[in-house]
């Protein structure tokens, strides 16, 4: 909660990031175009994998295609999808083969992530941070499936994670160039919280979704969603 009445919690939050570093790094142009153009990710997902026209999608379409777009940066397998989606394990492996049909630059992109990580026993992010997988060539299968996943995953969310640590740092350094009285307090998973000043408010509002946009450039646009209020949960 704001400290007193001339501050209010400002939130500033990232849109799929995970899902836009993911097209970002494929190069899938469905995807692409997606979030180049505004369209509904979950949405298209559902109208490729399940070949209907994008005005014809259900709403039980685009929930299951919102759980394999975010499984699939996880290494989600059949076994894991009909769980989280309550269908038969035969179903869920047909609708990832669909995915994977449909998207093939993914499937591309996240065999290379396996083959590369094998060669070097490490994933790295887009600014070169490493995350070591020596279990990634070992004859336990249990331990060299889940560095696969971390071969893929890593990548994406360590890429996230520079992006929103550059964008942490150009805003405080925004803010004390300023000498504004808005303050940077809190950063939650992909989201950053302020306690901003009323008489700044639009100003910072501007500032903070640009620098977060463009903290680390993407082929694909970054989207921040920001909102206000007298505490953290009316800030949402």
């Amino acid at each position: 909660m704001a400290h007193d009445k001339d501050y209010v919690i400002l939130s500033a939050d990232y849109s799929q990031i995970e899902l836009r570093i993911m097209a970002a790094f494929s190069k899938d142009e469905t995807m692409l175009e997606s979030f180049r153009n505004g369209i509904d990710i979950h949405a298209s997902t559902a109208s490729k994998v399940f070949k209907v026209p994008l005005a014809e999608v259900t709403s039980e379409m685009r929930r299951r295609a919102k759980m394999v777009n975010f499984g699939i940066i996880y290494g989600i397998s059949a076994f894991g999808l009909a769980q989280r989606l309550a269908i038969p394990r035969k179903e869920a492996a047909d609708i990832i083969e669909a995915y994977f049909q449909q998207f093939p630059a993914v499937k591309k992109f996240m065999d290379e992530s396996i083959r590369k990580a094998q060669r070097n026993e490490y994933a790295e992010t887009l600014l070169g941070r490493r995350r070591y997988l020596r279990e990634i060539n070992s004859a336990n299968r249990t331990e060299r499936e889940f560095a696969e996943r971390n071969a893929i995953n890593a990548p994406i969310q360590g890429t996230a994670a520079d992006m929103i640590k550059l964008a942490m740092i150009r805003i405080h350094e925004f803010l004390q160039r300023e000498k504004l009285k808005t303050r940077m307090i809190l950063q939650v998973h992909d989201e950053l919280v302020f306690e901003a000043h009323v008489d700044e408010l639009a100003h910072v509002k501007d500032k903070i979704e640009d620098l977060m946009k463009h903290a680390l450039p993407l082929e694909v646009p970054m989207e921040i969603g920001l909102g206000t209020g007298t505490n953290w949960l009316e800030a949402h």
